[in-house]
């Protein structure tokens, strides 16, 4: 199994970060873990986490949905409990799972708890909570009912055949026919077997249903277990061997090294608008005289299609679907200088200056979103399946917001310190041309932001959409 360390310096105390990366080493080497890769993120006032930012990076790429992301403990993930927990849960949203050093391997278990106990959020009154425990030792149900079930009878939970049916299908599809958790998300989609609220099953979902405990017939709230209050769904046996799959799933022990890619972030699928990811394979086989080869490939392949297998399969190889960019350009350029380019004329009034105010206050509605599921779940007013839920969601359109506040920031930079006008657009698309084999990575691909707004791919098409 795959480790990524994120080491982060807190200016309330803690460990530092050399101390931080000795124990994710040590914990690594003990657990037999390979290290893929690690990040730390040094103290800074104005909030910048250019560190996580980039293991979001890496995650995004990371085809292993299982990675397990290391951490000191949950406290450390971010600034404060927040934070954390929006970190926390963008992580997962991605498909990793965060494990902290300290504290318990169960980094959601360890949020609750601190949360519980800090004095802004979710303290309960001793009464209070007495009264949710008592409701939980006899085994009634507090909150939305886990999927597969329903609140019935004196507040226990009784099965809804026909979700039950597809929580077994999952269990089955996993353990006897040895389907991956993406697998089988594109198994229930292609059959268009749809979650209780009418979505698509994804990566995140399927995980989630094969860790939860309540499948067993026990029901789990305010650190108590009751077994045997509601009809089990799954054998304790075919539960423990899940558990045991998803927590040590074969990988090679050769280290992995992130491919980068250059249109991550601008390439998005013509057919259903989200993004094309980056992704990189390597194949061995034997040939007939008995030599052994290999050979690596990278693509670009609908993020629909990977997580949820929504789309189609519009997948481009990366050295053809990149070498099809910069022909565009090429066309664009050369029509430039024929004198058919875009008017001269100064731009009119950009009324998206004010976008990445927008942007911020949309994360800051979010963030209280969050927290309000994160303190409903502590208060007793919904279950820790249910606030899972919510709060994944909540983290995935954060990283969306965040993504478009970083390219809108960006933006309004360009725009107060560079001449807006023909020849300067001409200027930049030569320059990219001009270093498109530039061997320095990152230069290019800012370059290419600079120049693009946004690259639409078809399967027979490329389309460029400039910034102006």
């Amino acid at each position: 199994m795959k480790a990524i360390g994120y080491f982060r310096e807190s200016a309330h105390g803690g460990e530092s970060l050399a101390l931080q990366h000795k124990g994710f080493l040590e914990h690594c080497k003990k657990h037999r873990l390979e290290v893929a890769a690690t990040y730390a993120e040094e103290p800074a006032a104005n909030g910048v986490t250019p560190a996580f930012r980039q293991l979001v990076a890496h995650v995004r790429v990371c085809l292993e949905a299982d990675s397990n992301v290391l951490i000191a403990s949950v406290d450390a993930l971010g600034s404060d409990l927040r934070d954390a927990a929006v970190r926390l849960y963008q992580l997962e949203s991605l498909g990793a799972r965060v494990v902290p050093l300290s504290g318990g391997d169960d980094a959601e278990a360890a949020l609750l708890s601190l949360w519980k106990g800090d004095g802004a959020n979710g303290r309960l009154s001793d009464k209070v909570r007495a009264a949710m425990r008592k409701k939980a030792v006899k085994g009634e149900v507090l909150g939305r009912p886990p999927y597969g079930y329903k609140v019935g009878a004196l507040r226990r939970l009784e099965l809804v055949p026909e979700e039950a049916v597809v929580v077994r299908y999952i269990f089955r599809l996993y353990l006897n026919e040895n389907l991956g958790i993406r697998l089988i998300a594109r198994r229930l989609n292609e059959e268009e077997l749809k979650t209780r609220r009418g979505g698509n099953w994804s990566m995140v979902s399927i995980r989630d249903i094969l860790r939860n405990r309540a499948y067993l017939g026990t029901y789990s709230r305010f650190d108590v277990h009751v077994s045997g209050t509601h009809p089990a769904l799954v054998s304790s046996d075919d539960f423990r061997n899940v558990q045991d799959r998803l927590n040590s799933r074969r990988t090679s022990a050769a280290p992995r090294t992130p491919s980068h890619f250059l249109l991550s972030g601008l390439a998005h699928c013509g057919y259903c608008g989200n993004k094309l990811i980056g992704v990189s394979r390597k194949q061995s086989w034997k040939r007939q005289d008995g030599e052994r080869v290999s050979n690596s490939y990278r693509y670009y392949q609908c993020e629909s299609r990977t997580n949820q297998s929504v789309c189609g399969y519009h997948t481009r190889r990366a050295d053809d679907l990149e070498a099809a960019v910069l022909e565009r350009l090429q066309d664009a350029a050369a029509t430039d200088m024929n004198g058919t380019s875009e008017s001269a004329a100064p731009p009119a009034l950009d009324t998206r200056a004010t976008e990445p105010d927008r942007l911020r206050a949309r994360i800051k509605s979010i963030d209280r979103k969050l927290e309000s599921y994160i303190d409903a779940a502590v208060r007793g007013r919904i279950t820790r399946e249910r606030m899972h839920a919510l709060s994944i969601e909540a983290a995935a359109q954060r990283l969306i917001v965040e993504d478009a506040l970083e390219l809108a920031t960006t933006r309004v930079a360009d725009r107060s310190n560079e001449p807006h006008n023909a020849s300067f657009r001409d200027e930049r698309r030569l320059r990219l041309i001009a270093s498109w084999e530039d061997p320095d990575f990152e230069a290019r691909q800012a370059l290419l932001r600079d120049v693009l707004e946004r690259i639409t791919v078809r399967d027979d098409a490329v389309e460029l959409h400039f910034r102006s």
